[in-house]
């Protein structure tokens, strides 16, 4: 069953699908979405799609027809548009639930979303929900201190660290029982949902030196065949410099400063920067 994913390569929710994707080695079409500057996700064909304006959107194509890409360099507007004019396509606009949609039709071990273990799904689904309050602390400290976005700082520094700290927590108690994972001794959707916004605290200026099971964890996931990078999260043999400067989107010429990599936020790409997925991309205008 083939999807469609209306996707900001910097963003990390955005980023957790195609992570899920690339580890189940699942093809997909992928429509860039101008989010900044462009604020493409609150456009109306894009509004009619999700009216909550949020990114990602996952449009899983029912009809053979929307299967294929047949529009690379169309914009995301006239897309929306003609998925949504199937009526038999089925949008999902909350990150989580595309993670268990992806595990469910994708995964035929059963690994990532344990549908038959009746203890472990409880604490997967905690987790999930956990997920959320990472993008809502730190996600949202990370596009203040990348896309100077307005929000409380000292609320949100406050909330980001209380929830890593929990997340070490819960992680330091797994290695106690010889686990690595949070669920168990195999990774589930629950640790993609929670991964991105952990491993990219640094950009809001939160470092790992303090989270020793977290920094494990971490490794653990990008040791994963099929895992697949964003500025911010590197790959193995890749070091990051903390002296670096946060990468900050430059709106005007939607290039970036300091890090070489472009900057990454909670919700969409700039201008027509590409998707590193697996699938086919459309570039928005």
């Amino acid at each position: 069953m083939s999807f469609t994913l209306y996707n900001y390569v910097l963003s990390g929710n955005c980023y957790k699908v195609r992570l899920l994707a690339s580890l189940l080695n699942v093809k997909y079409e992928s429509v860039s979405v101008d989010f900044h500057p462009g604020q493409e996700h609150k456009s109306e064909p894009l509004l009619r799609l999700n009216p909550a304006g949020t990114l990602p959107i996952l449009v899983i194509n029912q009809s053979s027809s929307n299967g294929s890409s047949n529009g690379a360099g169309n914009d995301a507007g006239n897309d929306a548009g003609n998925d949504a004019g199937t009526g038999n396509d089925t949008v999902l606009t909350e990150t989580q639930a595309m993670l268990v949609w992806l595990a469910q039709h994708h995964d035929s071990t059963n690994r990532w979303w344990p549908a038959d273990d009746k203890n472990k799904i409880p604490l997967v689904m905690q987790w999930l929900g956990f997920a959320s309050r990472l993008s809502a602390t730190v996600g949202e400290l990370r596009l203040h201190s990348m896309l100077n976005k307005t929000i409380n700082v000292p609320a949100a520094k406050a909330g980001s660290k209380n929830a890593l700290r929990e997340l070490e927590s819960r992680l330091t108690e797994q290695r106690i029982h010889d686990n690595i994972w949070l669920t168990g001794d195999t990774p589930t959707v629950a640790d993609i949902a929670c991964f991105p916004y952990a491993a990219l605290s640094p950009d809001a200026g939160i470092e790992h030196d303090d989270y020793p099971a977290l920094r494990s964890w971490l490794h653990a996931i990008r040791s994963l065949p099929g895992f697949v990078t964003i500025p911010g999260i590197y790959e193995l043999h890749e070091l990051r410099n903390p002296e670096s400067p946060i990468v900050r989107v430059n709106a005007e010429s939607e290039s970036t400063i300091g890090d070489a990599s472009p900057a990454q936020s909670e919700d969409s790409t700039t201008g027509s920067a590409a998707d590193s997925t697996t699938g086919t991309t459309k570039a928005a205008k």
